[in-house]
């Protein structure tokens, strides 16, 4: 009787371990690090750019630290104190989206390494991993929370002010700390948006068995979003370099490109598809570059930001409709190209108007601007030397989403007209008989 030989059964299990990339706590410790890391250098770079490093009583450590809580959709909350007969109004409501997307970049890289060239991942996996990451996320926000806080002397100068305050021993002060249960609610609300997008984006990435059935409809508009806002951060990239280069003040303009770059980009995209911004500027204190923005704003009640009031300042903004057309419809074509053949024109039009809105609602929640700082003593107003001041900016929403839906079946369509002329994933070509 021939001896068989017995079968082999540990191939298999070895091969699917070699496809499967570790992803421990070592690993989700790589992932926050890095975010970390882009977050820390992109908030230095930028606030050394604006002057910050000056700080008195080594305050730019703490500085950093609160830009990128603030980041981070962390909450960090300005306080006054101006002696016993006076007192300090401020608040500040900003995202530094500049800081926000390189955080968000490096720890979607992080958190989609360990699950490539995989075809289908368990529910219960992607969540464990993305608990892991969550976990020391939330220990690095409170360390980060603990060191953003610090108390700024404002000098009232030597004139008769100056003088009322050292007799009456008003010393204006103004501090900011972080509020760190709502840092830790709205940070960890940040951290599960940026994995949702990254894991809906990736074409390599797998989801759970449950939702593959959404992977064909959601994923290449998803993708067509992301690559839409990205092209207006490069495209005004380029631009601000070009600014800097030509125009001088390349301090101030490098500034603005490393802490909100995006909060401008963002807004002109919004703006070139038609929707209107509402707010004021009054006080010493204005909205970065261009001008013309501040110019717009800058009046006793709230004004209107849209092309045709930035028209009347500069013809040139007209510019931003062609801009959005042209980007708009090549997202359009992109999200249909990477769809399935089967899908006709108006199924395009219907998945890129409910990409389009939910991604101009987005932008609308994110780079509002609020922010103001008032001074007064003995009930009179405005005693830090013209500091006191009032910067906001806020969308009107529905006609902003009124438009998107718009734009969106528009562009949709014509998007997967285009789109048939080229092979696209599902095709497949005749070949000779």
């Amino acid at each position: 009787m021939s001896e068989q030989t017995p079968p082999r059964r540990t191939a298999a299990p070895r091969a699917e371990q070699g496809r499967r990339a570790p992803h421990g706590w070592p690993h989700a410790l790589v992932a926050v690090l890095a975010s970390l890391v882009a977050m820390a250098v992109v908030a230095g770079l930028g606030l050394w750019a604006a002057g910050a490093a000056d700080l008195p009583d080594g305050a730019f450590p703490s500085v950093v630290a609160a830009v990128v809580v603030m980041a981070a959709g962390g909450s960090v909350g300005l306080s006054g104190d101006a002696g016993t007969i006076a007192e300090t109004n401020a608040a500040l409501s900003v995202l530094p989206l500049s800081v926000s997307l390189a955080g968000a970049l490096a720890i979607a890289a992080g958190f989609l390494r360990p699950l490539r060239h995989r075809a289908v991942a368990d529910a219960k996996e992607v969540t464990g991993w993305a608990a892991r990451i969550a976990v020391l996320w939330l220990l690095l926000l409170i360390g980060l929370g603990l060191l953003a806080r610090h108390r700024f002397t404002i000098p009232l100068g030597d004139g008769p002010v100056g003088d009322i305050g050292d007799v009456l021993d008003a010393s204006p002060e103004v501090g900011f700390e972080t509020d760190l249960p709502l840092t830790l609610v709205f940070g960890l609300l940040w951290l599960v948006g940026v994995l949702a997008v990254a894991l809906l984006v990736s074409r390599g990435a797998p989801l759970p068995a449950r939702l593959l059935r959404f992977q064909e409809s959601v994923r290449p508009a998803a993708f067509a979003m992301v690559v839409l806002l990205l092209s207006y951060v490069a495209l005004g990239f380029v631009i601000g370099l070009v600014v800097a280069v030509t125009r001088g003040h390349a301090a101030e303009t490098l500034a603005v490109l490393l802490l909100g770059l995006p909060n401008l980009v963002w807004l002109a995209f919004t703006l070139g598809l038609g929707a209107s911004w509402e707010g004021r500027v009054d006080g010493p204190f204005g909205l970065p570059m261009p001008r013309v923005l501040d110019d717009v704003l800058r009046t006793p009640d709230d004004a209107t930001l849209s092309l045709k009031t930035l028209a009347d300042h500069d013809g040139r903004v007209w510019w931003l409709l062609a801009v959005a057309a042209a980007l708009v419809l090549g997202a359009a074509f992109l999200m249909a190209a990477r769809s399935p053949v089967r899908m006709r024109a108006w199924q395009h039009a219907v998945h890129m108007a409910v990409a389009l809105t939910l991604t101009v609602l987005a932008v609308c929640l994110l780079a509002g601007v609020s922010a103001r700082y008032g001074l007064s003593l003995l009930g009179i107003g405005d005693l830090g030397g013209g500091l006191s001041g009032l910067v906001e900016l806020r969308p009107r929403l529905w006609r902003a989403l009124v438009l998107a839906v718009a734009w969106g079946l528009v562009s949709g369509f014509l998007g997967g007209l285009f789109a048939r002329r080229v092979q696209r994933r599902g095709e497949v070509e005749a070949g000779p008989a």
